[in-house]
């Protein structure tokens, strides 16, 4: 946040305000070219999405939105999916999504990439969304840690989350259950249909509904392999005055 202060400090623009800075400090249209060239390549680096997002406004800042202008052409290209994406451009795809609100109702990762590199990049997205759709896209137990978080964060909008159909197995549901059961969970609708889940993880998802019995409504367990103790552990928790589950598949 400071870098991004000092290059809105920097431009042309603001010289009437820091005349006296300007001529004590010489910046120049080269000192900012470089300045941009130094963020592009940390930005296509090791940096978490949320870092990465910081140094697309610090471009921002320095007037410079080539890269949002690569997604845009990329989006407007008709072949999401297609493309691999540098990190610096998944940064200003994220950028693009939350500044035009167009899926924080309704955010599905096929329409970009259905693998598990995208979602990490994307997380800022999802996020800031009601709804996520994410069956189908080679997700492991990586992305249920990352989900996870997001379902603890204090202010999480998160009401609908589908994962179906992802080799998550029981390790997967484990992680994801940390974020299930956080007091700031305010899930309400959870699709894990064909996850290879067994018995072991139908018992994390229980404990975890008995830690947070407020909000989720509706769990979809289908094409699994929960045997007899996994189905009467759920069968006992819908049957919980203290639980708020309607829907159990």
């Amino acid at each position: 946040m400071f870098l991004r202060f000092l290059l809105g400090l920097s431009m042309p623009s603001n010289q009437d305000l820091l005349q006296g800075l300007h001529r004590q400090t010489g910046i120049s249209s080269q000192i900012n070219q470089e300045a941009v060239k130094y963020i592009k390549e940390r930005m296509n680096g090791t940096l978490s999405p949320e870092k990465s997002m910081n140094l697309l406004h610090c471009l921002n800042e320095l007037n410079d939105d080539s890269i949002v202008k690569e997604v845009q052409h990329h989006l407007s290209s008709g072949h999401r999916s297609k493309v691999n994406l540098s990190p610096a451009q998944w940064s200003a795809l994220v950028f693009i999504l939350l500044s035009s609100e167009a899926d924080l109702d309704g955010f599905d990762l096929r329409k970009y990439s259905a693998s598990e590199e995208a979602l990490l990049q994307l997380l800022p997205e999802v996020k800031a969304c009601k709804k996520a759709q994410l069956g189908g896209c080679n997700l492991t137990e990586r992305s249920c840690e990352a989900l996870s978080s997001i379902l603890s964060f204090q202010s999480s909008r998160l009401r609908e989350l589908d994962m179906s159909n992802n080799n998550l197995q029981d390790s997967g549901v484990k992680l994801l259950c940390v974020g299930l059961g956080s007091p700031h969970c305010v899930l309400e609708t959870l699709r894990l249909s064909g996850c290879q889940i067994t018995g072991t993880g139908f018992t994390s998802l229980a404990t975890a509904l008995r830690s947070n019995p407020s909000y989720l409504k509706e769990l979809d367990l289908s094409y699994n392999h929960p045997g007899n103790s996994g189905m009467k552990l759920l069968s006992a928790l819908k049957e919980d005055p203290h639980v708020k589950l309607v829907i159990l598949w």
